[in-house]
């Protein structure tokens, strides 16, 4: 009887504990028709060499506004890979699509091509149920240097991370756009 106690002790404690399951988010991209890229020398490039987060949005958990002056990263709703990663790698498929006789590209592409670096502050959602986007970015263009901020307050059409990330996804999507029409205005 005695050696059975640790096994009924364990069963009892485990069944008083609770899991919490851990759920991972992927940045989605707009869907449209793949397109097949060439090299072509004639072709304007964009290369999209860093998109920076500050460290509060370098960890692994989304974050939540709570409050004017305070955040919460969540510990079980996480980015399924680096922010700061999933951010580059939509915006080069999202500047893609939005500059189709460009070639975007996260890796450099040679001499004549234009250099966007992109510093994101805000990436979160806010306690008012809108999803916040703020940053800069830079552009180098032919010896030229453009610099523009940003910054979107989009309301969230739903409760929850899902409709948080989709929101967060879709205001990345618009600053995409707007990067685009920026590089277009120095063509």
């Amino acid at each position: 009887m005695k050696k059975w106690l640790p096994v009924a002790l364990v069963l009892a404690l485990s069944a008083c504990s609770s899991t919490s399951d851990t759920t991972y988010y992927q940045l989605p991209v707009a869907a449209k028709g793949a397109a097949v890229s060439s090299v072509d020398a004639a072709r304007p490039a964009v290369f999209v060499q860093h998109v920076s987060v500050p460290d509060y949005l370098s960890g692994n958990g989304l974050v939540y506004q709570t409050s004017d002056v305070k955040y919460t990263i969540a510990a079980n709703n996480l980015w399924a890979s680096p922010l700061d990663q999933q951010l580059q790698q939509t915006l080069v498929a999202n500047l893609s699509q939005a500059l189709p006789g460009s070639l975007v590209s996260a890796s450099p592409l040679g001499q004549q091509q234009d250099t966007l670096n992109v510093t994101v502050t805000g990436f979160h959602g806010r306690y008012d149920g809108h999803a916040v986007i703020s940053g800069d970015w830079v552009l180098e263009h032919q010896g030229q240097i453009v610099k523009r901020s940003f910054t979107l307050a989009l309301p969230q059409k739903e409760d929850g991370y899902d409709a948080l990330v989709r929101t967060l996804a879709e205001g990345w999507q618009q600053e995409a756009q707007d990067i685009a029409n920026g590089i277009r205005s120095l063509n």
